[in-house]
């Protein structure tokens, strides 16, 4: 909204300076910083005020991490909120409207919708079970349906949009995906950052410092993909107009930084499905904008692992007996063999740093 502000320029010189992508991510990453700071304490109140405390498997259930987790009972859940509220109001005022934003945050508020539905069924319930898995799928799907519709029907981005590219190759490895395999390659994105990051928020902090590092890497990305001379010269894929997802990207990092704030060890809120199906969304429509979904699994190296912890656990178990972890996700694994919480988050952090890092550095080596 604000960034028309530089079609007055004439009138007020400094305006001109909207122009710049660069400047207005920034200016969206603070202000959604401020937002999440100033909101933060109101939102957490009212969490209180409506009882939304998150719910806790029993001691029969994961055994010694009851009594580790013993002291988070009566923290309230949906803090997720407060990141929507923040990226989207930001958003709002300092991206420029086109498909690409629009896409980003169609996907984002409605996995929100279902995450807060899950959240709402715990905490009303008083269970961990939530929403059954078959809705989950089909929320998701017409979810990706609707964001792919989209995308095939807007001229600026109904042909680059069903281009394939792969990290290290120089052209696209699909000039044209078929319209099926679209929708099965953007619902496997959508859907598997979305459960990744849901099972990398298991303690105070981990899951946002995570995702603040996939989304500086993916505000990177979206400015190179979006500037023609920058893209020539990496080699990669040119998409017009998605140098906004830049803000996007800024404005998730603004709004993390401030949920840290408060969701840092001991947690005051946690995001719950409501924050972590949505994060893992945005960050993977993101991705698939501008043609680097693939390179998520480097950038979003932590979220592999968590996610790859529990498949190996199931499937372990299932066919010999035996478990491989001490518990699956792995952060838990860590927390029964004695590291404290804290180590375990900051551990990881800079993991998840070295993999944002690893994964930047395929936009060079083409």
């Amino acid at each position: 909204m604000l960034s028309y502000l530089a079609q007055y320029e004439e009138i007020f010189g400094p305006f001109r300076l909207l122009r710049f992508i660069t400047l207005r991510t920034l200016l969206a990453s603070g202000t959604s910083l401020l937002i999440g700071y100033m909101l933060g304490p109101w939102v957490i109140a009212k969490l209180r005020q409506f009882s939304f405390q998150q719910s806790f498997r029993d001691r029969k259930e994961v055994g010694k991490l009851a009594d580790l987790h013993e002291g988070k009972k009566n923290t309230p859940t949906m803090g997720g909120l407060l990141i929507c509220l923040s990226v989207t109001l930001s958003s709002l005022l300092w991206a420029q409207w086109n498909v690409w934003v629009l896409t980003a945050l169609l996907v984002y508020v409605s996995l929100t919708g279902l995450g807060f539905m899950d959240d709402f069924l715990k905490v009303s319930k008083r269970n961990s079970k939530g929403v059954s898995s078959r809705f989950k799928l089909l929320w998701q799907s017409v979810t990706t349906a609707v964001a792919m519709a989209i995308l095939l029907t807007h001229p600026e981005s109904s042909q680059i949009c069903r281009q394939l590219w792969l990290p290290f190759f120089k052209e696209a490895v699909l000039s044209e995906m078929p319209i099926w395999f679209m929708f099965v390659f953007l619902f496997f994105v959508l859907v598997g950052s979305s459960n990744a990051i849901n099972l990398t928020d298991g303690v105070d902090g981990l899951a946002i410092g995570c995702t603040i590092s996939a989304a500086l890497v993916y505000a990177i990305m979206a400015y190179a993909a979006g500037n023609a001379i920058i893209a020539e010269y990496l080699l990669i894929s040119n998409v017009p107009g998605s140098g906004e997802l830049t803000i996007i990207c800024g404005c998730l990092v603004g709004a993390g930084l401030a949920f840290l704030w408060f969701n840092a060890h001991p947690a005051d809120v946690f995001m719950g499905d409501t924050g972590s199906l949505a994060l893992g969304g945005l960050i993977g429509i993101v991705a698939f904008m501008v043609h680097q979904p693939v390179t998520l699994v480097i950038v979003g190296g932590i979220f592999v692992m968590e996610a790859v912890s529990v498949i190996l656990q199931v499937a372990s178990f299932k066919m010999t007996g035996k478990r491989i972890f001490r518990m699956a996700p792995i952060h838990h694994h860590f927390e029964l063999k004695g590291w404290a919480e804290s180590r375990v988050v900051v551990r990881f952090w800079i993991l998840s740093l070295i993999f944002a890092i690893a994964g930047l550095g395929t936009l060079k080596l083409r």
